[in-house]
């Protein structure tokens, strides 16, 4: 992994890495009907009296010349360079995942994504405007058990800046070989959270404007703590007020964890672990000469250092917050 030049172009990227969530998101719910049309591709159909394959009435579709056009927009836009990452990753199974890793340097942003063996689609979003980060799980649902196709839940907490190389650094690292398989260097082991409140989406501006969007799909479902309210309250132009007007407590009377619930439409406290296969978790500095004028003019050689590589980390994360009824935390079992 090397770091080069500046690459602003991000923003195409954004938007193409959203397009995929959201094709995601689509095949997730129609599954079943996709595998029905796999059965009926395999079959020969008739256009204007001759065989065609499957896909000959998409591929003569409006839907198809805007998929073509969108693909020349991008890899025009980013000089056929791909600007985003992407990472394979070992888990500690031996299985093989992708991480995606994309930088917005205009919105000081960083969204690392990933889909778990199991079908789970991780988001990661960092907010370091606001120290905010935002990890949201979308899992698959058992419909034999009475569930939807999918649930989405969203965790709001603190970011500090120095688990995460900037957006800046992020957008310029560029890989040598993208097929190699990634091990991180350091395992930060686990970290807990306990959630205290649930976060108004509508009123959510105060914490970040990206919770909106990222978690719309999570509007009673997304969770905050009661005590990175108050290191936010710190922040320039924020206010105690205003971040707790923006969400609304769980029942204070509820210690019962699922795993010890019988009653599936009981309420009770889920827990939620995910672990980031990989990620770059700081910068390296190697040394080096340089040039340097003395106080007469004449250049001398000195030591400096500069930055030649990233460090990289695995960490996982625990949430515990309060479900309506233990249907929704199926897993905890």
């Amino acid at each position: 992994m090397i770091l080069e030049g500046d690459n602003p172009e991000v923003a195409m990227v954004n938007v193409c890495q959203a397009m995929r969530v959201g094709q995601l998101r689509w095949r997730l719910t129609h599954r079943r009907a996709l595998a029905a049309a796999q059965l009926l591709r395999k079959e020969k159909r008739r256009c204007n009296g001759r065989f065609v394959s499957g896909d000959h009435f998409f591929r003569h579709s409006r839907g198809f010349l805007w998929f073509v056009i969108c693909n020349l927009l991008v890899s025009g836009s980013t000089g056929g360079a791909e600007a985003q990452l992407l990472i394979n990753v070992q888990n500690q199974g031996g299985e093989v995942i992708q991480e995606s890793i994309t930088s917005n340097i205009g919105e000081d942003l960083i969204t690392l994504e990933f889909q778990k063996t199991d079908g789970t689609l991780i988001t990661q979003v960092i907010d370091f405007r606001n120290e905010v980060q935002i990890l949201k799980a979308l899992v698959l649902g058992e419909e034999e058990r009475g569930q939807s196709q999918y649930q989405v839940m969203c965790f709001a907490t603190k970011f500090n800046k120095g688990d995460f190389i900037s957006s800046a650094a992020m957008a310029k690292l560029r890989q040598k070989n993208p097929h190699t398989i990634r091990t991180p260097e350091e395992d930060k082991g686990r970290e807990t959270y306990t959630m205290s409140s649930w976060v108004q989406l509508n009123r959510s501006l105060p914490i970040t404007r990206h919770l909106q969007t990222v978690c719309a799909e999570a509007m009673d479902a997304t969770y905050v703590r009661d005590v990175d309210l108050k290191s936010w309250a710190e922040l320039p132009g924020s206010s105690i007020s205003s971040l707790e007007a923006a969400t609304e407590k769980f029942p204070d009377t509820l210690s019962t964890r699922c795993n010890e619930v019988s009653s599936l439409w009981a309420p009770c406290l889920c827990t939620l672990e995910t672990c980031i296969g990989w990620y770059p978790c700081g910068l390296k500095y190697c040394k080096g000469k340089g040039a340097v004028a003395d106080s007469s003019g004449a250049q001398q050689q000195q030591a400096t250092n500069y930055r030649c590589g990233i460090k990289t980390c695995r960490k996982c994360t625990q949430f515990t917050y309060y479900v309506r009824q233990k249907q929704q935390c199926l897993w905890d079992e």
